[in-house]
Parts: C-alpha cells; structure tokens; sequence
C-alpha cells in the first residue's frame, strides 16, 4: 500500500473526507513516529505509527486510555483509533492537545486528579491483559496479594532479563524474601494506576488544566505511581503536598517502600538502555537486603 493510500483511508476510517494538509513529525518519543495531522478549520489528531510486530504497544496503549478516560477523573487524549495493516504497519490515532510544561499550579491541580484517579478500584492487582512500560512487556496476571503481584508479576521478571543480559545480583531468593517482608504487611487498595508516571509523561493547557498521556495502566498500590513521579526530577511539590492532602495516605509509610518500588523502573532502564543505570539497582538492592534482614 502507498502511503498516500494509507493516509487517504485512515483519514476516511476516523471522519474526515480528505486526506490531511499537513502532516508535522513530532518529536520526543523514542519508540514509534509520531505525526500532527492538520485537516484545517483547526482540526487536528495525533498519529503514532510503527511496525506490524509492535502493533501490541500501540492497542494496549489505545485500551489504557479508554480506561482512563471513562474513569473521568484525568484528563488525557481522547482515544479515537487502533489499526493495524499488513503492509501500512500499526497506528494509533489520539486528540491532538496544545501543551506546555507542568507549573506550580497544573502541578497542584495534577495532584489532586492523581488522588481521585487512585480512588476507582478493583477487587484484583493486575490488569485483563499484558501491557507496555516503555518497550518491554509488562506482566500483569491477577493476583489477590500485592506483596505476590509486585514480585511475581514485577520484580522477577525484570531480574531474570537482567539476569540474561549478563547483569548478577547475587541470590535472588533472599531479595524475594526481603521484598515479601516489606511488603507482607502491606494490604493496599488495588488502584487504577498510569502506571508509567514520569515528568515526560505529564503536561498541561495553557490554562493550567493538567494532562496525562502514554500509560501503562493495571490495578496496584497508589504508591508505585507516585514513587515514579520523584525519578528524573520529580514533580514540583505543589503536586506532592495536593496529593497526600486528596489522598489521606501515609506519607511516612510510603517513604519506606518507594525506592523497592522505583527498583521496578531502574531495572527496565537498565534492560533498555544498559549499564549506566546499574548502579542504582545495586544500591536500592543492598539496602533492602540490610534493611529487611536478608543477606
């Protein structure tokens, strides 16, 4: 199929009876291309394509949205269309949004819809199907004990593709045993999560209404969401103060667990982009390792 033909069709499929004006690359992403289509009269969408194999990132993504969006409780780009072509490859189409960075204001805001966000609920960690954190599959089989979920579903798996890249972190049963310890007692609400919530993946309107966009949606402990929220920067602290204020969660509590939540994500850095980020895995390990009595 030529690209003009992929383009004439996908812009019949989403509502337009002609193919758009211009078609702007946009940049920021590493895994798939993105593309502003302008049609005129101010209507625009956001196109993200990519291959035929990655057509999965791009569904399960279209599916988190629909998710996150009928909660009503953020606001995020409206999903319009999944497709995936033999020859065109795999696409996914989203409101277009205008944005700029978070502000103290958007950031309060944010933290306040993130709380409200983490009230819809399940009765199960997990979510209906595998998804995406960045581009490595995300195991999410439904499990009724966090402690389990975090490092069956987790944990272990980003150890043992480590583990295959040639990265050791000595007896993996004692970290089980250290991570189950302190998280054992730990009995959190099965929230509706982003679940890849970074400063790259929050901004907000001009006027100070908060976005969020590219998730990695399933069911788990609020705290794993804002735990991420403090790697690369963090968010201002107008998000921070909004958030515990909203959410009625322990603060104290949650410092104790966050770095064991944030080793998740070190690792996947670590299996995406290698060494550099070695170092932090090691050290969040040897401290839960000391802290929680395992050697």
């Amino acid at each position: 199929m030529k690209h003009s033909e992929f383009v004439e069709q996908l812009s019949h499929k989403i509502g337009f009876r002609a193919s758009p004006s211009t078609m702007t690359p946009i940049g920021g992403g590493c895994i798939h291309r993105a593309e502003c289509w302008d049609f005129g009269k101010e209507e625009k969408v956001f196109v993200k394509q990519n291959s035929v194999e990655a057509a999965e990132m791009l569904r399960t993504e279209f599916d988190a949205l629909k998710v996150l969006k009928a909660s009503g409780k953020v606001r995020c780009p409206s999903p319009i269309y999944y497709g995936c072509d033999p020859e065109a490859g795999a696409f996914l189409v989203l409101e277009h949004l205008e944005l700029v960075g978070l502000n103290t204001m958007s950031a309060e805001t944010l933290g306040r819809d993130l709380a409200e966000l983490h009230s819809v609920s399940d009765n199960l960690y997990g979510w209906k199907e595998d998804n995406f954190i960045g581009a490595t599959k995300q195991l999410n089989n439904e499990m009724s004990s966090w402690s389990e979920f975090f490092w069956v579903q987790r944990l272990f798996p980003q150890l043992k593709w480590a583990g295959e890249k040639g990265f050791s972190f000595g007896k993996i049963t004692a970290l089980e045993s250290s991570v189950e310890k302190a998280l054992d007692s730990h009995s959190p609400a099965a929230s509706l999560l982003h679940g890849d919530l970074w400063g790259g993946n929050a901004a907000a309107f001009t006027d100070g209404r908060p976005v969020l966009f590219d998730p990695a949606s399933y069911y788990g402990d609020a705290e794993t969401d804002l735990a991420f929220t403090e790697v690369f920067g963090g968010f201002p602290s107008s998000f921070y103060d909004a958030y515990w204020e909203v959410s009625g969660l322990d603060a104290a509590a949650y410092s104790e667990r966050k770095d064991i939540y944030n080793l998740y994500h070190y690792l996947n850095h670590l299996n995406l982009f290698g060494a550099g980020y070695l170092g932090r895995c090691q050290s969040i390990i040897s401290q839960t390792l000391n802290r929680y009595g395992s050697k």
